[in-house]
């Protein structure tokens, strides 16, 4: 009966000593929170676990789902990566006191600066640029090149857009506040109210084809849901594509808003080590090829190339703001718009 005891309190000694920090050495797992669903990714994963033996442990769920699950499980919190699209989501988790910061050689050359957390916290590695698609039979290309030109008397009651809780269109707002400053990123809030065609309404794909259907000549929206559009295998949408066409506005002549897909340790993650070689799994070169291919992003590093059919794309100039910047700019964005009364 003794030894049944000390058995049993080595037993959860050993426990205890496992359910805080990194588990044994020996830990074949890792435990993603994921706020991407692409069944693409599957070949990813399987190519992780092929290539280091280390099993992934998937959660998905929309990323403010996520957040909230991570905040609520605390301390004892399994999640050991969390993915997620928009800098502004990362940040978000960020202020939640959800990363812990990650120094790794590997991440620090495969991604640039300003895809990336200063402290570590969190790594880009994929590129979106959030840009405009145009009636090309009634704009004129140089009519949309630059973003202030948006928020002008040319498009009044011209613009479709996605409501004020996208955090695409809060990253955006964000980004003109970190270029121009709280007043006037707050007269082209006003602009874009006062031009919208509608009320906002819908996904991105959603405005674009509301472009194609007469209901506005511009809709802003992320580059990859233009490009599904004209390469995917609905021959409506590839057809909606023919019509309207993709446009880089630049912001302050110095290129088109570029937000990130990318992840971070998670602060009490218990796979720590298996966390980091999964977040530079993502940042290699032949993992970001597949993504650009399957998912329609750009690559975050400048070393890799975009694949087909990105590359017809790819071909434009991103603003060299930090991410980090714009993301921090998550709460007057959203101050700028509501007073706007943009929905």
């Amino acid at each position: 009966m003794q030894k049944k005891l000390v058995a049993a309190l080595v037993s959860v000694t050993m426990l205890a000593g496992c359910s805080g920090g990194e588990k044994a050495a020996d830990s074949q797992e890792v435990n993603l929170y994921t706020a991407r669903h692409y069944d693409s990714d599957q070949a990813l994963y399987d190519r992780f676990t092929k290539e280091t033996g280390i099993k992934i442990n998937r959660i998905e769920g929309k990323a403010d789902e996520l957040v909230a699950r991570m905040k609520s499980e605390g301390a004892n919190s399994p999640a050991d990566l969390f993915i997620t699209a928009d800098a502004g989501a990362l940040w978000r988790a960020q202020q939640a006191g959800l990363f812990q910061p990650t120094e790794s050689e590997t991440l620090n050359a495969r991604i640039p600066a300003n895809l990336r957390e200063p402290g570590g916290n969190w790594y880009g590695f994929m590129r979106r640029a959030r840009v405009v698609a145009y009636d090309a039979a009634k704009v004129k290309p140089e009519e949309i090149d630059d973003y202030a030109k948006l928020a002008g008397p040319r498009f009044k009651g011209k613009i479709c857009v996605r409501s004020s809780d996208s955090v695409y269109n809060l990253s955006l707002v964000g980004a003109l506040i970190e270029a121009w400053g709280t007043d006037r990123a707050g007269e082209w809030v006003k602009g874009i109210v006062a031009n919208m065609a509608r009320p906002p309404e819908g996904g991105d794909r959603d405005q674009i084809r509301a472009v194609a259907a007469g209901v506005c000549e511009v809709a802003i929206t992320n580059s990859y849901y233009y490009i599904r559009m004209a390469t995917g295998d609905d021959a409506a949408d590839r057809a909606v594509t023919t019509k309207v066409k993709l446009g880089f506005p630049s912001l302050d002549g110095q290129g088109a808003h570029v937000n990130i897909s990318g992840g971070g340790v998670a602060k009490n993650a218990p796979n720590r080590a298996n966390a980091v070689k999964l977040l530079e799994f993502f940042a290699s070169a032949d993992t970001q090829k597949h993504i650009s291919a399957n998912n329609n992003e750009f690559p975050a590093s400048p070393d890799v190339p975009a694949p087909p059919p990105v590359d017809a794309f790819a071909n434009f100039t991103a603003h060299p703001m930090s991410v980090a910047a714009f993301a921090a700019r998550q709460p007057a964005a959203q101050s700028l718009m509501s007073a706007a009364g943009w929905r």
